[in-house]
């Protein structure tokens, strides 16, 4: 699959990019990104050099990922949703040896307009609300939302809400696919279905 990039984006001799990326008006992918296969590039976006995008990645418009981030595979950036690298910057100081690393980890949804604040790492199919502030990791399947986030519930693989409690034991159901999930010590794991037939 061929790599399309629209002539008022700007590639830059070195980026890697995989089969069947799609780069749209006015991108800035840098020289030392490197991105996986299917991934798709919205109007306005900037890719840095230190940065990393996985398998089937969406970056929707108007988002900035800057040097220090890894996005794994299956993830989503909301319109205008915001990364930093430098958790205390100033103009008048150089920091560029401080940069803190944010880790993206597989399937999570970042909505619009939130901010990811450097440093943190993000679970596999976690959701971040639209404007919620990140300051902290953030567990596998959380729903995070708020100023700064604070854990809201647990989100399915498919991006469903789950009728969990926030801790305790439990089991629950995804209401598109039907996959049960179980929260155990706080922590929520997908219920393979040969596990959930053992007697």
């Amino acid at each position: 699959m061929a790599v399309t990039i629209h002539p008022s984006a700007i590639v830059d001799a070195g980026a890697v990019l995989g089969d069947g990326c799609r780069v749209w008006h006015f991108v800035h992918i840098c020289a030392g990104a490197r991105i996986g296969r299917r991934c798709s590039f919205g109007q306005n976006v900037f890719v840095g050099n230190d940065v990393v995008v996985g398998d089937n990645v969406k970056i929707q418009n108007n988002v900035s990922v800057y040097d220090a981030v890894t996005l794994e595979d299956d993830v989503f950036c909301g319109p205008s949703m915001v990364f930093t690298n430098v958790y205390n910057p100033r103009a008048a100081v150089e920091r560029k040896a401080e940069y803190r690393r944010t880790r993206v980890k597989r399937g999570a949804t970042l909505g619009a307009n939130c901010t990811i604040v450097c440093g943190v790492t993000i679970g596999a199919h976690a959701f971040v609300g639209a404007g919620a502030v990140v300051n902290r990791d953030v567990p596998d399947f959380a729903l995070m939302l708020g100023v700064p986030a604070r854990q809201a519930g647990w989100m399915s693989r498919h991006g469903e809400r789950l009728g969990l409690p926030l801790a305790g034991d439990a089991e629950a159901a995804c209401p598109a696919t039907g996959e049960r999930y179980r929260l155990r010590g706080g922590v929520l794991e997908v219920l393979e279905p040969a596990a959930a037939t053992r007697p």
